[in-house]
């Protein structure tokens, strides 16, 4: 499991590095804990790890901060008692995914038998186009609100929305579109037709060749296309003429694609 949750203050005399260890690891208990047997109040908590109450609503407090565990009412079964119904904290969406989970083996498996069974590369891709046109409707709508100047960076900020942790910076003749985040990178790992495509998208809604300089699933600590800049009005014997820009499609043969 990931680390979930950082330290707060450390007790005086302690130092920080080992507080930190400890309240981190503890904190991985609490919530791991919560995963094993599902919705837990306080005090099964505590009885389970073996601590105080006032600990157990520490940590709880910080998970809860960190997003990764919400408290929910406690269900009550048959009578209800006296007072308020202790509260059960549950993981949320984020927590459960701060755990090991199995669904980048899901889905290479069954991109592996589309592969196999479906038609071979050919359905593979098809299969990878048909889902990335889904996602980049929304892009598009994005690129074409923005101004001329500003579609790399709208692209961006759509990027973001989808978990791709993306940013525009400004490169020699054109700009960078760099994704910090991939949430398919394992899978692009065994399946690079991902990272075609996308390349793909991106040329088609930007209107321009692209380059793929780098990938997460190849190995590389950022995402990073290449996106030229739009041909400027040139003067030819006093008069200016407008070059015309040609869009090509980016595809795996292309020179410069960092291959997955």
């Amino acid at each position: 499991m990931k680390n979930v949750g950082e330290a707060r203050e450390a007790p005086t005399g302690t130092p920080q590095e080992e507080f930190a260890t400890g309240e981190r690891s503890t904190r991985n208990r609490v919530a791991r804990s919560i995963l094993d047997h599902g919705p837990s109040t306080v005090a099964e908590l505590a009885g389970r790890l073996g601590l105080t109450q006032a600990a157990v609503r520490r940590h709880l407090d910080a998970l809860v901060a960190d997003g990764v565990v919400e408290a929910r009412e406690q269900r009550v079964y048959g009578t209800r008692t006296r007072g308020r119904p202790a509260k059960a904290f549950a993981l949320t969406d984020c927590g459960r995914d701060a755990f090991d989970q199995s669904y980048d083996q899901l889905a290479a498996d069954a991109l592996r038998w589309i592969q196999e069974r479906c038609g071979g590369d050919e359905a593979l891709m098809a299969f990878v186009r048909a889902r990335l046109a889904e996602q980049a409707a929304a892009y598009r709508a994005a690129i074409e609100a923005a101004d001329p100047d500003q579609r790399t960076e709208a692209l961006a900020k759509a990027l973001s929305v989808d978990g791709y942790a993306a940013t525009a910076r400004s490169a020699p003749v054109g700009e960078q579109l760099c994704q910090h985040h991939c949430p398919v990178a394992h899978v692009a790992e065994q399946f690079p037709q991902l990272c075609e495509v996308e390349t793909e998208v991106f040329s088609e809604l930007l209107g321009t060749h692209v380059q793929r300089l780098a990938t997460i699933a190849h190995g590389d600590g950022v995402c990073t296309t290449f996106i030229p800049k739009a041909p400027g009005p040139s003067k030819v014997s006093g008069t200016t003429h407008h070059a015309s820009a040609t869009t090509h499609n980016a595809s795996a043969s292309k020179a410069g694609r960092n291959p997955a």
